[in-house]
């Protein structure tokens, strides 16, 4: 915000400099350069953090999935969420068009697993939950599970799972 206020006194001062120009004062011109030079530094700097928190945003799909917590949603605003709403429709759309009928989940494995089963502790009650085989698990506060990987990894990152590392 302070970079865009800066800029937009930058260039009100330039815009009444340049009507003086015109009017003969060709003093004037190194100083409407200058300042047309730190608008250009400052739109530069203004791209570069937007792009920055573009990359951020775009790799909160792949940490969190596809529901952002509310804490990082806070801090975000509505054009930001939007973005990351079109993003998640857009990847789950070619999610779905690649790997058979059921689509292909590229963000399953985000490191190649050492083991297909691992044992979870589940921080906070979650309620039911079902692995291939048909089996149910019911989710309790501190209860542990030794349960198929790629079905837990985004329970995982969601904060309901914990992995318990031997």
């Amino acid at each position: 915000r302070q970079a865009l206020e800066e800029m937009r006194a930058l260039y009100e001062r330039n815009q009444a400099d340049v009507s003086e120009a015109k009017a003969g004062r060709t003093d004037l011109i190194f100083l409407i350069r200058f300042r047309h030079c730190c608008l250009l530094r400052n739109q530069r700097c203004v791209l570069a953090y937007l792009y920055d928190r573009l990359l951020r945003i775009r790799a909160l799909r792949w940490e969190c999935g596809s529901v952002l917590p509310n804490d990082i949603q806070f801090h975000m605003s509505a054009e930001e969420v939007e973005w990351f709403n079109r993003y998640k429709k857009s990847l789950a759309t070619y999610m779905r068009s690649v790997g058979g009928e059921e689509g292909l989940d590229l963000t399953q494995d985000i490191k190649p697993p050492k083991s297909l089963y691992i044992e979870v502790r589940c921080l906070r009650d979650h309620g039911e939950f079902e692995i291939d085989d048909g089996t149910t698990i019911l989710l309790k506060k501190n209860s542990q599970h030794f349960l198929p990987r790629w079905k837990c990894e985004q329970l995982i990152r969601q904060g309901v799972l914990e992995h318990i590392l031997s």
